[in-house]
Formats: C-alpha cells, structure tokens, sequence
C-alpha cells in the first residue's frame, strides 16, 4: 500500500485535504466517496514531496528538533514492544496532527513496505532526517538492535533540543543588543555624522586622523552599503556549496579541530557521540571491528570519521583501541585512559557510556560557558563603537572651540 494526499470538497462544499493509505488512487477515490467527500485532486505523498531540480530540493519538508525527537521515542517504544517498523509508523503517523508530518512518515512507510531498509527510506528526506541520524538508524539494522538504537538515539535527540533551547533562550539579549548595535551604527554612519561633517568641511580646520577615519567609513558605506550586502549573501552561499565537495569538506573539518574553542567543542561533540553508538553496538554482541566501522558513519566530522576508518584497520590487524585511537592524535586523553582502563578490565562498554557522558556534559558546560560570555561581550562592542563614534565628533568640536578663543 502506498500514501496519498487528497483533496476533496465536503458536504458543505468546504475543501478537506488529508493522506490516505490504498493500492492506488482508484481506491482513494471511492474511499472518499464512501466518506461522503467529492475528490478533487489526489497523489502519490512521495511524488509530491520529492523534485526534480536543484532548486527545488530546498523546498523538500523539513523537521524539527523537537518533532525529531517526539518521533524518535514514539518509534524506539513501539518496536520495543515487538511491534514491526512499518506498524510503528503507522502508529507514529496517526498520532501527529501535522498533516505535512503524516505525509512523511505514511511516504517512509509505503517503502520500507515495498523492501527498503527504514535507513534507505529515510534517505528520502535529507532535510528532516540528517546524516547522523540516519547513519545511527543503519547501526541498528544492521545489529538488529533497533529499539536499542532508538532509545539512545531518542535520548540523544532530546539532549539536542533541550540544549538548543538553552542556546535560544541565552542568545534573545545577545541577539537584540546585536540588532541593535548594528542599527545605531548604520543610523549614526549613515545620517548622523554626513550632516556633521558639512560643519566640519566649512569650517577648513583641519581634523584628527579619527574624525578623517570614520568619514571615510561613512562614506565608503553609503557608496558601496548595497554591494557590500550582495557580496556577503553571495559569499555564504558559495562557501555553503563548497563545502558539499568532499575533500574541500574535509580539509575544512581538519582545520576546524585546531581552532581554539571550538576544536574542543568539536572533538567533545564527536567522541560522546562515537563512544556512545560504540558502546552500544559491542554490549549487543557486535564484534569490536564492525562496531567502530559503523559507528565511524555516525561522526559529523568527516576528517575525524577518516581517523577513525583508519583505527578499525589497525585494530583488525591486532592494535588494541586504545592505541589505534591513541595514534590518530585527535582523541581526548581521558577517552584514551578510560578505554584501556575498560580493555584491562573487560568493562569497556560500561567506559565508553562514562565518556560518552562525561564528554557531553563538558561540550555543554563549555556552551554555556561562552553564551554568557557572549552577552557582555556585545555591550563592551556596542559600548565602544558608538564611544569612539562620539570621540571622533567631539574632538574637531573641542579644537573649534579653541581655535575661537
């Protein structure tokens, strides 16, 4: 059975629109008529979400953090209860009253009916599930530990949208004295000081050096402001592309685990998130090798997901893991001390669930660390800006005043 979207006209002559699951549009037809609607249009969920261009993949349905979440638990609880996949997200689909969200999970439901793996058929939807999340789905297929999988990765995902909220919530003062910051520099560059400036120029005193400077600022911004924002849109649009071919995205991973704070932000991230789906896959009896093969998939960073790929094969060849590790250079020392501590004592999943915790506890101390540094630091900007704004006013009035006494 497969989903489609309909659109019908009630008794009162009121569109409905909905997805029903049937063999084929025929069957939706008269499984509307038997509801007493008339139908005016109907297709496949599938065909309406996915596009044949570039531009249009943008426009493919996306999730949220919280919805991915919600879902995520939904799923892990049901086929933990011996339910199978595509009953499970019937069951998921039923409960959301979002109709774009049961179109989804209906469309994802009709392929793993037709054959594919629930991974592949997420696939479908890049935007509302990330390669993280599927790549961790395709660790509990192939172990055959999905509801194991799910719960983790449930818990995962609300950490995420908890974490994100805090981040919002922390980020509204920062945000608006940004906003701020930048609409009192624009009104005061851009109107403000032109209208002084003609006093100046009048007058033929010479000026200081920080009055001639913010002139020429002023002036260069009412001369080019415009292209200057095209060129920044038309920058970060370039970047974003650049970064879809794999090698550029790779050289710039590794660069980024040696940028201070956010390397650690990075490498903490990444390591509780591979320590985790690690622990996980060999506790359920997957050998160590395949465990680091796919738990690699699950890093973000693919520089570090090479480094990983290469330690599988030192560990298939006899390397213990924590030398593998040890020798990429990019792991933390305390993972690397926990995880021989874990090989000598034969608890290394009960180790590596401790470092994946502890790691994520300090990437979030280190996160709330730097948003409440974040809000004074935009006041000491804003401060000095317009601060140096009014010196480079006041200073050719000051010499104005005693040049007529």
């Amino acid at each position: 059975m497969a989903a489609f979207e309909y659109v019908a006209l009630n008794e009162r002559g009121r569109e409905e629109k909905g997805v029903l699951e049937a063999d084929g549009m025929r069957q939706v037809r008269q499984l509307l008529r038997d509801r007493g609607l008339a139908p005016l249009s109907v297709s496949t969920a599938v065909e309406a979400k996915e596009s044949t261009t570039n531009l249009r993949s943008w426009f493919r349905p996306s999730l949220g953090v919280k919805d991915r979440a919600l879902i995520t638990r939904q799923m892990a609880t049901l086929i933990a209860a011996a339910l199978p996949v595509e009953e499970a997200l019937l069951a998921v689909s039923q409960q959301t009253e979002k109709r774009a969200l049961q179109s989804m999970l209906l469309a994802i439901r009709s392929k793993v009916m037709e054959g594919f793996s629930l991974t592949d058929s997420l696939a479908d939807y890049p935007r509302a599930f990330p390669n993280l999340y599927r790549a961790t789905i395709a660790a509990g297929e192939a172990t055959g530990h999905l509801d194991l999988i799910l719960n983790r990765l449930a818990d995962f995902t609300e950490s995420q949208h908890l974490a994100r909220q805090k981040i919002q919530q922390a980020m509204v003062y920062p945000i608006i004295l940004f906003v701020l910051t930048i609409v009192i520099l624009a009104g005061l560059l851009g109107y403000v000081v032109p209208d002084i400036v003609k006093v100046f120029r009048d007058s033929e005193q010479e000026l200081p050096r920080l009055t001639s400077g913010l002139i020429a600022v002023s002036d260069f911004l009412q001369d080019n402001g415009l292209v200057i924002f095209i060129l920044v849109v038309v920058t970060v649009v370039a970047i974003r592309q650049l970064l879809t071919i794999e090698s550029i995205r790779r050289s710039y991973d590794r660069r980024l685990l040696h940028v201070p704070l956010v390397a650690k932000m990075s490498r903490g991230f990444n390591t509780a998130q591979f320590a985790s789906t690690l622990s996980i896959l060999n506790s359920s009896g997957v050998p160590l090798v395949d465990a680091m093969r796919i738990s690699g998939q699950v890093l973000s960073n693919s520089w570090l997901r090479e480094k990983v790929t290469e330690a599988t094969v030192k560990v298939s060849e006899g390397t213990s893991l924590k030398v593998a590790l040890e020798q990429s250079g990019y792991f933390p020392p305390m993972m690397l001390h926990m995880i021989a501590s874990g090989e000598a004592s034969g608890e290394l999943d009960d180790m590596l669930t401790r470092t994946a915790d502890h790691m994520q506890q300090d990437v979030e101390a280190l996160t709330g660390i730097l948003l409440s540094l974040f809000g004074p630091m935009m006041l000491l900007i804003m401060g000095g800006a317009v601060f140096i704004i009014v010196m480079a006013i006041l200073l050719p009035i000051m010499n104005l005043n005693q040049l007529v006494m």
